[in-house]
């Protein structure tokens, strides 16, 4: 870099002829007669000096110089004074009433559903929580970027349109103020300087060549510099970059990677500087490196550095514009005019028109900031957006061309801006009229998809590229945007260009109509499916404005009848060789039907149809309006209809418009030959007319299929009443029928139902206005969702044959419908419930039901039915025939009770009453019911036909009445014999289920009495079993102990109750063999875990160590910040079987090639049972049963108090370091007071009190031993595996202690008893992990388990100095406890003798460490006393509060009266007993599962209030704790002057009890949630481009998640954000909160995960448990974890 500072002083000489000061420079332009050649020369001067260095540049500097030399001279020249003051003024001066953000990508953005005038008005985060609308509904979204807030748009919302920030005279902005107070100079410079800058940034923007700079720039001597430049493009991936330009520059991977974000975030960089041709010989070897991994070569080109540098500095100076123009509408305004002047004499566009233009060949960086000027100019100043939005729709088409085949995403195209203009209102009207923008747009489509038109000019999609495609669907977009409200006055211009534009529409729907047909394949299997996903998705697309074109046209009745007519145009165009082909007749019961031969089954069929079904729409709207008798009537053809209920998205436009067309040609046409023509569409014809032979099984099961194909669509056709327009409807009863007809399959919760219902343009179903008129909410239990569930009033209304149910669903409603009527004790006929009329326009629909050919067609299915021969019928037929039969006769009762009967002509009840036919043995329909009744294989139809029947009886009585009073009478009779009949079926149908029942109690009983007498037979068998455990107790009996009950329920000294100890005998699972568990056999196994833990820490995120090579791990810090816990699934196996399951995993995992969900090199596999991760396995050892002698327990008391077991103890210990020391001067602890001389105390005295032999363990369980306790050491240190290890033992007793407590924790946080409530696998772990801690002593060097224990003393034993002795205040003192008891055998042990302390001993020794550390831990929670938060108030004087107060007046004389002796006793004493609870409960378990004494009643119940005294009992303690001080006085004192005489290092205080972690607090509304993911900046980056924000649920915490900028490095690896913070925060275990998902995740170390699905809330709730366990075990396979 030395010649470039060299060149660079320099330049700076040449530049001194310029004003020095800001002020001087501003007043020599003034002087200049042209600014815009002195503001060039200026900058041709300046600029490529700040902008040298590109490839690595100094931006703080390149900031500084750019605002010292060209902002702060600019801005004083146009302010003629000191900008800083002008601009404060000026910032001060009014209230913006746009608001005017531009969106950034992830941002949360609002829209109300109750005021804005569509989904595209939205609101930023603060508008939206200082406005109205945050207490109506409202929708969130999260920004792709680019969008704009629309707040202070009153042209966007029906109320509520500004916020409290923007609202205009708003309290501190006075009105008259609210003009920014711009004087004429400043207006007057503002029109110099601007059309300077706006052109300079333009020209420079849009400059095309490499190497040269325009003329009036080229001031200097030009250099030979030049970059090598690459471009961004969306073809390649990162890696695909990253790889090339390693290649190519032969650069480090870091550099490439940090080349890569670049141009991933700017859109370019320099990757090379030097001479031209090094350049071109870079950007040549890029090229090709590209062109070996994808198609495409990178876009690379190679730039002169002062090319280079005006190009950056003109996107700089762009900003500063952006920040002008925020101050002042004035300065908007002159921007505006400015970019909007067309040169004189120059026949370019305007300035503005010429960036448009140029845009999609820019890159990334500078659209942004070109945008954002259009943003915050012309979008913030109405007047001058719907000039900018002429501009844009003038050059439209070029821009949506460009757009198309450009590959950058939408959201940085100026394309995207459409939405800002077209979706207001006044302007969209505008460009309607002035411009014609519906035909522009539609012209645009019919221009870039033609190269997907066939022959026929139709589309065909097949082949076609995703993306191009996609593309093009942002043209369909913006058509839906210009519709998106409709006007509410009509011009003539506006109808005129309206339907131009409609025209054009119609155009394109013609190239769809019977779009990629298809002909059913015969005779050979289809290879390969016809790529229908295009057209579907365009179909997808065309929804919302098929729907919204109809409307337009409905708005106004004569646009509606022109519209119509066109459509129909289009339609016959379309069908012209349809209509002249060859005809064929049909007959059928006299009559005739001549139509085109088209067969379904032969010809080419399509699915899409959008101009048949448009014309289906504007024939409804035309009948809503009642306009159809002005049409002239037309006759339309008939198609098949398919059978695609088109899932809810297409559903409307396709299937639903296809049933409208039947009806709308039932309506037309004579109902007989409709049904013809259907006939002859189904091929049905020959089906009916003659006799088929019952030897074509093949034939007849084709015929049925499409009869009761056709009679279904024969049940639409008459039924289907519920389209407003079709039937007397409105929208809420549509909506409410579709709502009845999903929670008759199954109760819904609110997101289900909306998925399944239809949406308006403006994405709303309707659903909340009904909701609660049907259904009733019932709330969340543990699964988490909330239902609603059908009202019983509304059941009425279900119809088994609704026409949007799939074939499961119309199923599994008729199934729940009858179900639920069989509970009721109803019959199971589910008749259809009583349609709604038809309007006039389709009131002949009905005329279907009773014309000859439907009463044929019943009448033969029926005779079918009862003919035993014929086959060619199916129980569903018959259901829906007898539904048709419903429809009839519910529609002549609806008639009949509405007029005269004489005015009545339907009459479906004549015509099926009428016979057949003049035969002798002809029948009528109702004969044929009364026979159907009586087949066997329609019982479950029966109630059908019974319901049938009578309604032909009530439309009877009807009909026959021959005046009112007599019709009262009779229509109250039929209801009574409705009634009489009813109550007949009901008895009968109690009678049946009693019959059942008894029937059901005759069966058990002989089964029982046959299951007696197996018994019997097999006595013997069931006698042995029953014995087994009747032989264990009476072994014991003769033991003779006495009831358990009459135990003493004591653990520690000399009353010390029995052991409790079964014979066990487990069962393998592996191997399935039996095997009682013996110290001498062959070892048995528990599958476990262990791992890190942080569960219970009082510090979360502590520093980890990562290595724990010099971790000394035998005392625990206090705030248990990283524990080690060992979990167990509770499965037994063999040693051996494990071992061989073990090797046959690893086996097989190498033969594999994909990854594992386990790390066997870490030792982990799943349990061979419950497949739970496990990466070690627990020895089972059993219980040593231990029993005390009373008396001699209780006279040893008297030989042995605690002061004289201290002096063996340390006796023992000083001996032991004098024998070790061999030669060296030994370490003998000073005893108490007296002289080593003392003779009472020898070294061998502590063996007087009771030894015996120790435990002889087999072999097979010292191996698991070993192997269990070098798993806990390579786990919980992370160190590799070393069974030498000195800390092998105390990380033994650490994970023994940390796991209870963690246990202990749980139990007490749910509030379960501490014995009554473990879970099986909780108390087989915890039996299994102490015993292996007593028998991992024994496969330990005793001379190094002594050296630990007298660490552990040495924190109890004042005497006992050593160097390390932590303060009392830094350790967690139940782990010296459990380290303490487990080494104290140690003490026995000699070279000679294997010795161990006798039971009478151990007591003691147990009794004597406890009591010991209690008091200690008593100290430590006294210590820590939290003298701020009174407690619940106690009576003053209670014993303990006694107890407590003079205890502290005693400690005080040793504190010199630092702790507070104001503290008053009652106090102290709650906050002790609260404090050492938990300590008492740890101890408890621990001893149980040490010694096998069995605890109180009381804990093993959930009783509160008797748990801390069965404790003390227990414990052997006084419940009064400070009665043991008393006790123990004269040998505590000395242990207290230490204590106290210690200054606590301690650099974080506990406090006891210590707190109970949870997952942290989330607001109950998630938007907070999501406002502040979108204010999270990512610490390592500037930039503002979307992250992806994670929450951590244990801590808080919030990430950067999935992005390279917060990559670690841990070990070597990179691992991403999440997974780094999990190490420290959850040991590498961690729940995170993808915020803008909405997901939880669960990371375990670096390569394990899943999501756990959350939905979408908009509230959280508290109840919400996770309790989705079916949904969980979705790994995500192929998902990077470590990157997290």
């Amino acid at each position: 870099m030395a010649d470039e500072e060299a060149a660079g002083a320099e330049r700076m000489e040449v530049s001194t002829e310029l004003p020095q000061t800001p002020q001087r420079l501003a007043s020599w332009w003034d002087q200049q007669v042209d600014f815009y050649t002195a503001f060039l020369h200026h900058l041709a001067q300046l600029v490529p000096e700040i902008y040298f260095a590109e490839m690595d540049p100094d931006l703080e500097k390149q900031e500084e110089s750019v605002l010292m030399s060209i902002f702060t001279p600019l801005e004083w020249y146009l302010f003629g004074e000191d900008p800083d003051i002008c601009l404060e003024k000026l910032k001060h001066s009014g209230a913006f009433q746009l608001c005017g953000k531009v969106f950034k990508s992830g941002e949360t953005t609002y829209s109300c559903r109750d005021c804005a005038i569509d989904p595209t008005c939205v609101l930023c985060m603060d508008c939206f929580q200082n406005s109205v609308h945050k207490n109506h509904r409202y929708k969130m979204h999260t920004s792709t970027g680019g969008g704009f807030c629309d707040c202070g748009d009153t042209e966007a919302w029906k109320t509520g349109p500004f916020c409290v920030n923007h609202e205009p005279g708003r309290a501190g902005t006075i009105k008259e103020n609210s003009r920014c107070p711009l004087n004429e100079e400043v207006i007057a410079q503002a029109r110099k300087i601007f059309p300077s800058v706006i052109k300079y940034i333009v020209e420079m923007t849009i400059w095309e060549e490499e190497k040269e700079l325009p003329p009036e720039l080229q001031i200097r001597e030009k250099n030979e510099r030049y970059y090598c430049v690459l471009f961004n493009d969306e073809h390649h991936s990162y890696d695909h970059v990253i790889y090339s330009l390693q290649r190519a520059l032969d650069c480090e991977l870091a550099e490439a990677q940090l080349h890569t974000t670049a141009i991933d975030k700017e859109g370019r960089r320099a990757v090379k500087a030097g001479a031209y041709s090094a350049c071109q010989e870079a950007k040549e070897d890029i090229k090709s490196h590209s062109e070996n991994v994808s198609q495409h070569p990178l876009h690379v080109e190679v730039l002169h550095s002062e090319v280079m540098a005006h190009q950056k500095f003109a996107l700089r100076l762009g900003s500063w514009m952006n920040k002008i123009m925020s101050y002042s509408s004035d300065f908007r305004q002159i921007f505006c005019q400015a970019c909007l002047r067309e040169e004189p004499g120059s026949e370019n566009p305007c300035l503005i028109s010429r960036l448009m233009l140029w845009d999609a060949k820019l890159y990334k960086g500078a659209r942004k900031i070109l945008h954002e000027l259009i943003f915050s100019s012309f979008f913030m100043e109405m007047e001058y957006k719907k000039l900018f939005a002429m501009e844009f729709v003038k050059y439209y088409k070029q821009l949506q061309k460009e757009y198309i085949s450009d590959d950058h995403d939408r959201s940085i195209s100026v394309t995207a801006l459409s939405v800002q203009m077209f979706t207001v209102p006044t302007l969209a009207r505008l460009l309607i009229e002035e411009q014609n923008v519906i035909s522009v747009i539609t012209e645009t489509l019919l221009e870039v998809l033609p190269e997907y038109l066939d022959r026929n000019n139709k589309f065909n999609f097949q082949g076609y590229s995703q993306d191009k495609l996609g593309r093009v669907y942002a043209v369909i977009c913006d058509l839906k945007y210009i519709l998106i409200s409709k006007p509410t006055i009509w011009t003539e211009r506006l109808r005129m260009q309206f339907l131009e534009g409609f025209r054009s529409f119609l155009k394109i729907l013609t190239c769809m109509q019977g779009m990629e047909e298809i002909r059913r394949q015969v005779g050979q299997h289809i290879e390969v499916d016809p790529d229908w996903e295009a057209a579907i998705a365009i179909q997808m697309q065309l929804k919302n404005i098929l729907l919204m074109f109809q409307e337009w046209c409905a708005c106004d009745e004569e646009l509606l009848l022109v519209a119509y007519k066109e459509c129909h145009k289009a339609v016959m165009r379309c069908s012209t060789s349809f209509i002249c082909g060859s005809k064929t007749v049909v007959q059928l019961c006299g009559h005739t039907l001549e139509t085109k031969s088209y067969r379904v089954s032969e010809d080419l069929v399509s699915i899409h149809l959008p101009l048949s079904r448009t014309l289906a729409g504007l024939h409804v709207r035309l009948s809503r309006l009642g306009a159809v008798s002005r049409l002239h009537e037309f006759v339309p053809f008939l198609r098949e209809d398919f059978n695609n209920r088109f899932y809810v998205k297409c559903r409307e436009e396709m299937y639903d418009k296809d049933i409208i067309m039947l009806q709308i040609g039932a309506s037309l046409m004579d109902p007989n030959k409709f049904l013809l023509l259907v006939l002859q569409r189904y091929e049905l014809a020959d089906a009916f007319s003659k006799t088929v032979s019952t030897k074509d099984q093949d034939l007849i099961k084709q015929y049925n299929t499409l009869i009761e194909e056709m009679l279904q669509v024969l049940i639409y056709i008459l039924g289907e009443r519920y389209v407003p327009g079709v039937g007397n409807v409105t929208k809420e009863e549509v909506t409410m029928r579709e709502i009845i007809h999903l929670l008759c399959i199954e109760p819904m919760p609110h997101s289900a139902i909306a998925k399944n219902l239809p949406e308006n343009e403006n994405h709303e179903t309707g659903l909340e206005n009904v909701i609660n008129k049907v259904a009733t909410f019932k709330k969340p239990g543990v699964s988490g969702h909330g239902v609603y569930e059908l009202k019983d009033e509304s059941l009425k209304d279900f119809n088994m044959y609704f026409y949007h149910y799939s074939k499961t669903q119309h199923s599994k409603a008729e199934h729940m419908q009858k179900k639920r009527r069989k509970q009721e004790n109803k019959d199971e006929a589910l008749p259809p419930p009583p349609p709604p009329e038809f309007c006039p326009a389709f009131s002949k629909v009905v005329n279907l039901l009773n014309c000859d050919i439907m009463m044929y067609i019943l009448r033969t299915i029926f005779e079918r039915a009862i003919d035993t021969d014929s086959n060619l019928w199916t129980e569903g037929m018959l259901q829906m025939a007898f539904h048709i039969m419903a429809l009839g006769l519910l529609e002549e009762k609806q008639q009949l009770q509405k007029a005269p009967e004489e005015e009545v002509t339907f009459d479906f009840y004549h015509k099926a009453s009428r016979l057949g036919s003049t035969a002798m043995n002809a029948q009528n329909i109702q004969m044929l019911l009364e026979k159907l009744k009586g087949i066997p294989q329609l019982e479950g139809q029966k109630d059908m036909i019974t319901w049938i029947l009578q309604m032909f009886d009530t439309v009877k009585r009807l009909r026959e009445k021959s005046c009112l009073i007599v019709a009262t009478t009779s229509g109250l009779e039929s209801i009574k014999n409705d009634e009489i009949t009813h109550d007949k079926e009901k008895a009968e149908r109690k009678r049946k289920a009693e019959a059942a029942r008894l029937h059901r109690q005759k069966i058990m009983a002989q089964m029982s009495a046959l299951q007696k007498n197996f018994i019997e037979t097999h006595k013997l068998m069931y006698d042995n079993t029953s014995e087994m455990p009747g032989k264990e107790d009476s072994i014991m009996e003769e033991e003779s102990t006495p009831a358990v009950s009459d135990y003493s329920r004591i653990a520690l000294g000399p009353k010390r109750g029995p052991s409790v100890t079964e014979k066990e005998v487990l069962t393998c699972i592996l191997c399935q063999e039996e095997q009682e568990v013996k110290i001498e056999n062959n070892a048995m196994v528990l599958s476990a875990c262990v791992q890190k833990s942080t569960a219970l820490t009082q510090h979360r995120g502590k520093p980890i160590e990562l290595s724990g090579e010099t971790l000394d791990p035998l005392f625990m810090d206090p705030d248990l910040a990283y524990g080690t816990y060992t979990g167990s699934c509770g499965h037994v196996m063999h040693a051996v079987c494990w071992q061989k399951y073990f090797e046959a995993v690893q086996l097989s995992s190498q033969q594999r090639i994909h990854v594992d969900l386990f790390d066997l090199e870490s030792g982990e596999y799943l349990c061979p049972l419950c497949k739970s991760l496990c990466n070690t396995v627990i020895p089972i050892i059993p219980l040593q049963p231990q029993k005390i002698n009373s008396e001699n327990a209780e006279a040893l008391a008297q030989l042995l108090p605690l002061a004289r077991w201290i002096q063996t103890v340390l006796t023992r210990i000083s001996g032991y370091n004098i024998r070790h020391a061999k030669g060296e001067n030994p370490t003998i602890p000073v005893l108490f007071n007296q002289g080593m001389g003392d003779s009472t105390f020898e070294f061998h005295s502590i063996l007087n009190f009771g030894v015996q032999s120790s435990i002889k363990y087999s072999n097979s369980i010292k191996e698991m031993v070993i192997l269990f306790a070098t798993t806990i050491y390579r786990i919980g240190l992370k160190v590799p595996p070393d069974e030498t290890d000195p800390r092998v033992p105390m990380m033994t007793w650490s994970t023994c202690a940390f796991t209870i407590q963690a246990i202990e924790n749980l139990l007490g946080d749910e509030g379960k008893p501490l014995f009554g409530a473990l879970q099986n696998r909780q108390h087989n772990g915890l039996k299994a992990l102490m015993q292996f801690a007593i028998a991992q002593r024994v496969t330990c060097p005793q001379i190094l388990i002594q050296k630990h224990l007298v660490r552990l003393l040495s924190v109890l034993l004042p005497n006992l100095k050593s160097e390390d002795t932590p303060c009392l205040l830094s350790i967690d003192l139940f782990h010296v406890l459990v380290g303490a008891v487990l080494a104290f055998p140690s003490l026995y042990w000699d070279d000679t003798v294997d010795l161990q302390p006798s039971s009478v001993s151990s007591s003691y020794n147990h009794l004597y460490l406890f009591h010991l550390i209690t008091m200690a831990h008593m100290l430590q929670i006294l210590l820590t006393i939290d003298t701020g938060l009174p407690l619940a108030q106690v009576q003053e004087d209670s014993e303990e509060a006694r107890s407590a107060s003079s205890f502290f007046a005693e400690v005080s004389q040793y504190t010199s009266g630092c702790i507070g002796c104001s503290i008053p006793g009652w106090y102290l004493w709650v906050s002790l007993k609260n404090g050492i609870t938990p300590f008492l409960r740890c101890a408890a378990l621990f001893f149980h599962y040490l010694l096998g004494v069995t605890p109180p009643e009381e804990l093993l119940t959930n009783s509160t209030e008797g748990e801390y005294n069965a404790l003390c009992s227990y414990l052997s303690l006084p419940t009064n704790l400070f009665l043991l001080f008393q006790e123990y006085w004269d040998t505590v004192r000395p242990l207290l002057q230490r204590y106290y005489g210690v200054k606590c290092h301690c650099w974080v205080i506990i406090q006891y009890p210590r707190k109970r972690n949870s997952l942290i607090e989330l607001p109950d509304d998630y938007s907070c949630l999501l406002n502040q993911a979108s204010h999270f900046r990512c610490p390592r980056s500037a930039d503002d481009e979307r992250k992806h924000p994670v929450l951590c649920l244990f801590c808080g915490a919030i990430l950067c998640s999935q992005n390279i900028c917060c990559q670690e490095i841990v070990n070597g690896e990179e691992v991403g954000a999440c997974i780094f913070h999990a190490l420290h925060c959850g040991a590498g275990v961690c729940i995170f909160l993808k915020i803008r998902e909405c997901r939880v995740v669960l990371v375990e170390g670096k390569a394990r995960g899943c999501a756990y699905p959350e939905g979408n809330p908009l509230h959280l709730s508290r109840e919400q448990e996770i309790a989705r366990s079916q949904e969980t075990n979705q790994m995500l396979f192929g998902f990077n974890w470590q990157l997290l």
